[in-house]
Parts: structure tokens; C-alpha cells; sequence
């Protein structure tokens, strides 16, 4: 992962984020994901409404999750999100989810997006400029 080209958010855990045992519930870390995603894009401003008014959705064809620890109720988590690749039609992000006071790892993994059209779901092509941003290029 390139420091410069990875962006960090705060996530608080509250009540409602947790199982009955006080321990994030595993979905909530694919959310965490998906905020930090579009914080990124949002950073290089990328806003995923305008894109969606142009015509282009992204959907998440495939994710992983590696789950190292728990995170608790009352957690401050750290979401770091950086660009692993950017293809033709999809691009690829890394994610890190840490406990903020301690620095301990609890979760890491990747989520890979697809570019689709809002008309009828079929993919479409990342246009030139945007793999630029996205690249850090532009």
C-alpha cells in the first residue's frame, strides 16, 4: 500500500453496530468498507451521485474478508482504503480496519467493483479520465 495514495476514516461503534455479545456484527465491516471506498472517491473528487446521473453504477462483484480480532461496542476503528488496480471496467480496492487507541488489526480484505450501466446492469468501460484520477495521474 503507497501512504500518499490511501485515505483514512473514523468509524465509532455504537449499540446498534454489535451482536448481543457487544461484538461488531461481521456485515457492518463490509459497510465500513464501503464508506471508506467512497471517501476516496469522494478525495480525488469523485462524487458517486454525479457518476450515477451520468449514467454508471459500480457494483461489488466479489469481496474478501479476513477477520484478525474483534472489534466492541464503544470502538473508535480506523479505515484505511486504497486502489489496488484499476482495469477496463472494474477496479479493485484494499481495505484495513484497525482499533484506533492500540493500532490492532481486526480486519483487512479487498472489495472488487464493476462498472455497470443504470439503463439495463451490463458493464461499461471506465472512461480514460477516470482511471486517470483514480491513478493519480491526472
Amino acid at each position: 500500500m503507497a501512504a500518499e495514495a490511501a485515505d483514512i476514516i473514523d468509524v465509532r461503534i455504537y449499540y446498534h453496530d454489535t451482536d448481543c455479545g457487544g461484538v461488531v456484527y461481521y456485515g457492518h465491516y463490509l459497510k465500513y468498507f464501503e464508506h471508506g471506498r467512497t471517501h476516496w472517491l469522494e478525495a480525488r473528487g469523485l462524487s458517486v451521485k454525479s457518476l450515477m446521473d451520468a449514467g454508471t453504477l459500480f457494483t461489488v462483484v466479489h469481496a474478501e474478508l479476513f477477520y484478525r480480532s474483534p472489534a466492541r461496542y464503544g470502538d473508535t476503528l480506523t479505515v484505511t482504503s486504497w486502489l489496488l488496480e484499476a482495469r477496463a471496467a472494474s477496479f479493485t480496492f484494499g481495505h484495513e480496519i484497525r482499533e484506533k487507541s492500540t493500532g490492532r488489526l481486526v480486519v483487512e480484505g479487498s472489495a472488487r467493483l464493476a462498472a455497470v450501466s443504470t439503463t439495463d446492469g451490463k458493464p461499461v468501460p471506465l472512461s480514460s479520465e477516470l482511471r486517470r484520477i483514480m491513478k493519480g495521474t491526472a
